[in-house]
């Protein structure tokens, strides 16, 4: 369990609750990490290494430009200010132009500790969002890279970077986070000094999170199903495309929020402390009080939850790299390009403490003018279809769960170009299958969400710009506590998580498609005296499988108990095999390059350089 508030006092509410399914894997989630042997020789053992599955970052042929942001030992830092650091564009590259950009995380740890929830901001804007590893005694090593090149005007200025990472270290609780930043710059060849083609960063990126000071991160928290938060800002009146990048995470009474009960079965059997509201969440986005988008999450789970010992050393999809989620506000420029100051308004449906949120503002400007005309010309948000059939004895029982929903919308701009108009379309399907067995010791979930989203920018002649995009997201839960006695519990989990995403993105004669196909099985068990791990087993397989138009990639891995089983990495493109390695990635969709070049009429505007 991701965790930014004291342990303790956590675990002694958790203690509290009634026995059944879900009260019991989030108190899983706040066990003691495991405690070595006092005979074991701890300097005999090398750190283990961990990571994320996922594809290497693309990266050019030259010779990065990198160098250290930030170094900082995070040991109790809990309720205290962000550790800022004053970040530079590098002036010691003789390249001032950068086809790649990658940040890379670095951290060591040694001892016990609990998972942390942890994000990084530079001018406001945050870069990641991620969970740490829980340590052994013996250490742990691991790395997150990630392309960050959607930031690129961002990169190019003076700026402070902010890193919040509440961390407790007592007695108990003794791992201290050892992390270096850094950044690379990947010089860039081309002869035009434009980036490469579909990768053309935003103009302007403005922050759309908490402002300093404070003695957390820079997100926003969403603390019940009523609880709207706002941020106030104003852009440039040439602005010819907007986008919200939005980072979402949950913590504490919804870190589970797929496995959470109905009110009424609650009600009923009077479990008193029970987190609720049943198994749907939703972030709501609204502009001036009007809803513009949602976003329905994917099921990230953090390093200690369900079974801790299920993700060492693979860690679960996202963890290490929680997931940014797209926004289309270009058919509301219209109603923003006044030059006054507007506001973004975050919500949850059925939230309960705490959902952390921010985002980020992309803009892209029109050079060859001072202010764009706009007009909305069309939008439908409708409220999410609910359906909930639920069929209870005492505490055994099965609900169905289903919701569905669609946002659509349409925008005019007349710019240097001409006129275009923007449509921008999202659909949800949601269904979660829920069964409670064996007076509540035993639940079984299946939840699968459809998220599809598309774009498309026209002229009166043809088509400037369009992507699609398909998400299935799936996660299959089988967990079983058996009561043993003398403050003893035996439990078995069995969990599949995973997605399918398929994307196509068009400009002018331009087109590329990718698809990702990402899926998780592990099974697990434990024994735990006193919220302590006496033995246990976790057993992961993975298969991570990513094509698209000039990069494939294939890995398939397994792991039991931190020893590495199977792994098998394919390039299926270039049909070579390459050695065993990891590396982090950001998936990200921008307006191309060639579509960008042809709306403003230069060939240099790139120039103008996101836990209980």
């Amino acid at each position: 369990m991701a965790s930014s508030i004291f342990p303790l006092l956590s675990l002694f509410l958790l203690l509290l609750q009634p026995l059944f399914s879900a009260a019991n894997l989030r108190r899983n989630s706040l066990l003691r990490p495991e405690i070595l042997s006092q005979s074991t020789p701890l300097n005999a053992t090398p750190p283990t290494l961990y990571f994320e599955v996922t594809k290497p970052i693309e990266l050019p042929n030259t010779k990065p430009c990198s160098y250290l942001i930030l170094q900082h030992d995070f040991g109790y830092t809990y309720g205290k200010p962000p550790v800022f650091a004053n970040y530079t564009p590098p002036s010691h590259c003789p390249s001032k132009k950068f086809s790649k950009i990658v940040f890379e995380w670095n951290a060591t740890c040694k001892g016990r500790q609990f998972d942390r929830i942890f994000g990084v901001w530079l001018g406001g804007v945050e870069l990641l969002r991620s969970c740490t590893a829980e340590p052994r005694a013996t250490g742990i090593v691991w790395s997150v890279r990630k392309d960050i090149t959607r930031y690129y005007s961002l990169l190019m200025k003076n700026q402070t970077l902010a890193v919040y990472l509440g961390n407790v270290v007592n007695s108990i609780y003794t791992g201290v986070y050892h992390v270096n930043i850094s950044i690379h710059f990947y010089p860039d060849k081309n002869s035009d000094n434009s980036l490469p083609k579909y990768d053309s960063p935003a103009d302007l990126i403005l922050p759309i999170s908490r402002n300093l000071p404070l003695n957390d991160g820079l997100w926003f928290e969403i603390e019940n199903s009523t609880y709207i938060e706002r941020k106030e800002f104003k852009i440039p009146q040439n602005s010819y495309r907007a986008l919200l990048e939005v980072y979402v995470s949950y913590h504490e009474n919804d870190e589970f929020w797929y496995l959470n009960p109905t009110n009424e079965y609650i009600e009923a059997n009077n479990l008193t402390g029970t987190p609720g509201n049943g198994p749907f969440r939703e972030v709501v986005v609204s502009l001036d009080g009007e809803v513009v988008g949602a976003i329905w999450p994917f099921t990230v789970i953090y390093t200690g939850g369900v079974n801790p010992l299920l993700w060492r050393p693979i860690t679960g999809i996202g963890s290490f790299n929680l997931p940014s989620y797209n926004i289309e506000i270009t058919p509301f420029l219209g109603k923003i390009l006044d030059g006054k100051a507007h506001k973004f308004g975050f919500s949850v449906t059925n939230a309960l403490n705490v959902w952390y949120v921010d985002a980020n503002l992309h803009l892209w400007l029109d050079r060859n003018s001072t202010k764009i005309e706009g007009k909305l010309l069309r939008h439908i948000s409708l409220p999410d279809v609910v359906s909930v059939v639920s069929n209870f004895k005492g505490l055994n029982g099965k609900f169905l769960t289903s919701v569905s929903r669609s946002i659509s919308s349409a925008g005019w701009l007349k710019s240097s170009l001409g006129n275009i108009t923007t449509h921008w379309v999202q659909n949800f399907n949601y269904s979660n299958s829920m069964v409670m067995g064996n007076d509540g010791d035993l639940q079984i979930v299946d939840q699968i969400i459809h998220f599809n989203d598309s774009v498309q920018a026209k002229i009166p002649s043809s088509s400037v710009y369009s992507t699609k995009s398909h998400k299935k997201y799936a996660v299959h839960l089988y967990y079983n506590s058996l009561d043993q006695g003398n403050g003893t519990s035996f439990s078995f989990e069995n969990l599949t998580l995973g997605f399918n995403e398929k994307n196509s993105e068009a400009a002018g004669f331009g087109l590329s498609k990718s698809s990702l196909k990402n899926v998780q099985n592990t099974q697990g068990n434990m024994v735990v005296k006193d919220n302590l791990v006496v033995r246990g087993l976790g057993s992961t397989q993975q298969v991570y499988k990513y094509n698209g138009s000039n990069v494939c990639y294939f890995r398939n891995i397994s792991s039991s108990n931190y020893t590495i089983l199977y792994d098998k990495v394919v390039d299926k493109c270039r049909s070579r095999r390459t050695q065993y390695s990891h590396f982090g990635h950001g998936l990200s969709r921008w307006w191309p390059f060639p579509a960008r070049r042809a709306f403003l009429g230069s060939s240099n505007m790139v120039d103008s350089s996101t836990a209980s």
